[in-house]
């Protein structure tokens, strides 16, 4: 959760009203509940407005102590940030505070795409499980840090459990999951979500894990990084999956903003390499290792980002540069491929 938001556990209250559209009563009375003074200063909404909000316009159904006090739920914080984002374009509260989550965020939406917004870079679309970390991705605060890149939330998710059920929309180009724990479950229904949509990149934050399931998430191309972690850290992650030059990319071949992961494995890399033809100063078997060497380097970075908290920027960059060059060049291996008639498929023992 970010640093702003203190939560109070769900067990000082004596009655739940508060409800969400893609939990079950059992998951909603699990989730962190917080006091209305980290709602303001996680939302820069002041207390008053946010009072008059919820007595006045019935925009938030907050649980309660036995001493009277409001205790406000993850879904209540998302609500918050997008009724402040939209009433600040010109929205009247009145008119929105009764919409569902989904409908506001729908609304939203389609506030960037006015012709006001078209001189503005695509931005690069975000499906995020887990409402807690989508509450951080949207807030003021992370967008300050992330400033020179437009990150736009698409899709939002309670858990994985929903977001299996549920059709995502708008095809984001980034998936990033919170979960609590890693295990061979957890990461075959992230498998399942892979499998489904198209994402160039995918994100798993955790908190406990064994390294066997974190190194076979790795192998299977996903970013796997522990939490928690500020807001700078994860703006750096998220910066370090973006094309350093989007213009040089497509002119390249290369489609979209985010960088693809892995195509290729070292043993396809290998036998690629090894492979004799007629193309001019062994073209194939020069591409193969550059790649190998780039998604090395790509890795290391990586691994600097996550352990070099001082030298984040610049880690961030050399991981987009390396990610970058690496996936151009798969595009080429894949030119290279089909000129000299290579298959490119993993092969399988």
């Amino acid at each position: 959760m970010p640093p702003s938001l203190s939560a109070t556990p769900p067990t000082s209250t004596s009655t739940s009203t508060s409800t969400s559209t893609s939990t079950s009563t059992s998951t909603a009375t699990q989730s962190p509940l917080y006091r209305i003074g980290a709602v303001s200063k996680a939302t820069a909404i002041p207390v008053s407005t946010l009072r008059i909000w919820q007595t006045r316009y019935a925009a938030f159904s907050p649980v309660k102590t036995q001493g009277n006090q409001r205790l406000f739920a993850d879904h209540d914080v998302s609500k918050a940030h997008l009724l402040k984002q939209l009433s600040e374009a010109g929205h009247g509260i009145g008119s929105i505070a009764h919409l569902a989550l989904a409908q506001l965020r729908q609304l939203s939406h389609s506030e960037l795409r006015t012709p006001a917004a078209h001189h503005l870079a695509q931005p690069v679309c975000l499906a995020v499980v887990g409402l807690g970390l989508a509450n951080r991705i949207e807030s003021r605060p992370f967008a300050d840090v992330l400033s020179q890149h437009r990150i736009q939330v698409t899709d939002v998710l309670e858990n994985l459990e929903t977001a299996r059920a549920t059709p995502f929309s708008d095809r984001p180009q980034v998936l990033l999951i919170k979960v609590n724990s890693l295990h061979d479950k957890v990461f075959e229904s992230i498998r399942v979500l892979m499998q489904r949509h198209p994402f160039a990149q995918t994100i798993v934050l955790y908190h406990f894990a064994p390294d066997v399931v974190v190194r076979a998430m790795k192998l299977a191309g996903l970013i796997v990084r522990r939490d928690p972690m500020s807001d700078t850290e994860l703006a750096e992650l998220l910066q370090s999956i973006l094309f350093v030059d989007r213009e040089r990319a497509q002119a390249f071949g290369h489609q979209g903003a985010v960088i693809s992961q892995r195509k290729y494995s070292d043993g396809t890399l290998r036998r690629v390499a090894g492979i004799s033809t007629n193309v001019l100063c062994e073209c194939p078997k020069h591409v193969a290792e550059l790649i190998a060497q780039l998604a090395s380097f790509e890795e290391y970075s990586q691994e600097c980002l996550n352990k070099n908290t001082e030298d984040s920027h610049l880690h961030s960059y050399l991981r987009s540069i390396s990610g970058s060059a690496r996936s151009l060049f798969e595009n080429a291996l894949e030119k290279i491929a089909e000129h000299e008639g290579i298959d490119l498929r993993e092969k399988t023992a």
